[in-house]
């Protein structure tokens, strides 16, 4: 579905061009959910901001569909750490946005949007505006508010971030058990390993600055999982040290960079 062939980015407008990503390849199968990790500043970021179409490669060419991704795509869902809501609108207006802007009656997407709110645990807060919402209620709405619209691909940004441990765990699986209901496809972005691993099918680890993929691991973890145990198990343990091997060599490479 998505395939990103020798993909590099260059900043250029500082005193000196910064190259954060060098000849990324990266193919991403349909329905597939894939979790990317790396140091701060390998360009895991900006690589999903080139996906969105947000921002164009330096060089090489994303692909979606078998067709190049060349601006903003409405098969291109982009959740990010920030919940980004309308202050102004309502829950329920705020998680329908998207219809509203496809030209879907009133009714449809008032039924959509109940649904939706409804199956992530808000039912009651539909009339109540961001400022009424905990960080961990807002997020939820932030994500159905791009699942909505059904999005081919959905590119997540450490949406999990800013949140105390234990919401984090609870979005989690509430992620997953809506992923495993719609079989999206999700390229997620995380420095945490244990989410990393809890959440994929598959694992990519980059580089220090420039970005490149230095590997890729399979999870080999039946599904459906319970992240609230996973790390319990013996499979878990071995990919958890094995990328943690290779993270801390990458960290190294990024402190001898800084300095």
């Amino acid at each position: 579905m998505l395939r990103i062939e020798a993909v590099g980015k260059e900043f250029s407008g500082g005193p000196l061009p910064v190259v954060a990503l060098d000849c990324v390849d990266l193919v991403i199968e349909r329905g597939e959910f894939v979790t990317l990790v790396g140091p701060s500043g390998c360009g895991k970021s900006s690589l999903l901001t080139l996906i969105s179409g947000l921002s164009a490669p330096s060089a090489g060419r994303i692909r979606l569909n078998g067709r190049d991704i060349t601006s903003t795509d409405r098969e291109v869902g982009f959740i990010t750490q920030q919940d980004n809501l309308f202050p102004w609108r309502t829950l329920v207006d705020n998680v329908a946005l998207a219809l509203e802007l496809a030209g879907v009656s009133s009714a449809e997407r008032l039924r959509e949007a109940t649904r939706w709110i409804k199956r992530v645990g808000l039912e009651g807060f539909e009339q109540a505006y961001p400022h009424q919402l905990s960080g961990g209620m807002r997020q939820r709405a932030n994500i159905i508010r791009t699942l909505i619209y059904e999005p081919s691909v959905i590119l997540m940004d450490e949406p999990f971030g800013p949140l105390d441990a234990q919401t984090r765990l609870t979005l989690q699986a509430l992620l997953l058990s809506i992923w495993e209901s719609q079989r999206s496809t999700v390229l997620f972005v995380t420095h945490d390993l244990t989410e990393a691993i809890g959440l994929a099918d598959r694992v990519v680890l980059m580089s220090a600055r420039p970005g490149r993929i230095v590997r890729e691991d399979r999870v080999e973890i039946p599904r459906p999982r319970d992240i609230f145990c996973i790390h319990d198990l013996p499979a878990f343990r071995q990919l958890y040290d094995a990328l943690w091997h290779e993270l801390a060599a990458q960290l190294d490479d990024f402190r001898r960079l800084a300095h």
